[in-house]
């Protein structure tokens, strides 16, 4: 079968192959027809070696499609079912998920050492324990979450991450409060998501950051009230907040500069929430002092903050009432053959999502 895989760390360019081989199948597992995926900012970090990840490897983490086959011991699922991948699946039985805190469940995690792929001489990776960018693909099947009927593929990938974090990052983390004053750093696909949670909140102004145009243009669209360029950002403080800052901040970068700028954003008292998944060597800088004047909280957003199959139903059902845009979210689709045409898409800012149709 066909899948893109990265030989080594800092490639910045994937082959497509057709000599890969789906492994691990057996009790407990499932095998997943990947019809959709999303191309998320994660991936290129996996790449280019920002989030530690073996290779070679297949990226993509971020998909739906069917169930092909079910393992001994899987009984919630069946051959032909609609599913969305989950990249951090919930064990239901450890400390973090029995204290109602499943997002920070590390099963998922134990999954990523294993090689999910074959090929002739070579164990292959899957990113985050999946690797959506192929054909097919076998994970728990805890990792495979049924979709409705009437859910597109495309509409469940994004599901999959990006909008469930970013949703997730204003709805659970923030719980962002009616009237209140928002900026986000970052409108790609997970920060436009941010936007979208926090209108559905109530929040009175919304103002984007980002340096790309278009993504400015398109955060206008999706409910934010003002959109600058991050050299405009003090203007925007002092017009929207009077100096003061903004009662939350969502950082959806993943860097210490934009954190430490999203910070200095914050008003004193106010939130500072972190989404974006940065680096292990990338320090923000804090002094004791201003931890303790500014008593501004620091929360960080892992997977959205909440319970992942929740969120997922959640999204669905705003979705559907039409209180939040997906379809918009996509603005290029490309065949697994032009995933590199994707690659260049991200890199550049040109999309909020590219959908890879496999």
């Amino acid at each position: 079968m066909r899948a893109a895989v990265q030989h080594e760390i800092g490639q910045d360019k994937l082959e497509v192959l057709d000599d890969i081989e789906a492994v691990g199948f057996g009790p407990g597992k499932v095998r997943i027809r990947v019809r959709a995926t999303g191309l998320c900012h994660s991936d290129l970090s996996a790449m280019s070696g920002v989030l530690p990840q073996p290779a070679p490897f297949v990226p993509g983490h971020e998909g739906a499609g069917e169930i092909v086959e079910v393992g001994e011991g899987v009984t919630h699922l069946k051959p032909g079912d609609r599913v969305v991948v989950c990249w951090l699946p919930a064990c239901g039985v450890c400390p973090a998920c029995k204290r109602g805190q499943s997002q920070l469940c590390l099963a998922g995690f134990m999954n990523a050492g294993t090689p999910n792929f074959r090929r002739p001489g070579h164990d292959v990776f899957g990113f985050a324990g999946t690797g959506t960018f192929t054909e097919e693909v076998v994970v728990d099947a805890g990792s495979a979450v049924p979709i409705p009927d009437d859910v597109p593929f495309d509409i469940a990938a994004l599901i999959g991450c990006g909008v469930t974090t970013g949703l997730g990052a204003a709805l659970n983390t923030a719980d962002v409060a009616a009237g209140s004053s928002v900026a986000v750093i970052g409108c790609g696909g997970v920060g436009i998501s941010a936007i979208q949670g926090a209108r559905l909140k109530g929040a009175a102004e919304i103002v984007a950051v980002d340096p790309v145009a278009s993504r400015r243009e398109a955060a206008l669209r999706f409910g934010a009230t003002k959109a600058v360029s991050p050299d405009e950002l003090p203007g925007a403080k002092q017009s929207v907040t009077g100096g003061e800052g903004f009662d939350y901040v969502f950082e959806v970068v993943g860097r210490s500069a934009t954190a430490r700028t999203a910070y200095e954003n914050t008003r004193r008292g106010g939130t500072l929430v972190i989404v974006g998944a940065g680096a292990m060597d990338d320090f923000l800088q804090l002094n004791m002092f201003e931890l303790f004047f500014d008593e501004k909280r620091i929360l960080p957003s892992m997977y959205g903050g909440g319970d992942v199959l929740r969120s997922y139903e959640r999204t669905v059902a705003l979705w559907r009432a039409g209180r939040i845009d997906l379809e918009s979210l996509i603005t290029h689709r490309v065949p697994l053959s032009g995933i590199n045409e994707a690659l260049d898409q991200m890199r550049t800012g040109t999309a909020l999502r590219t959908c890879i149709e496999i």
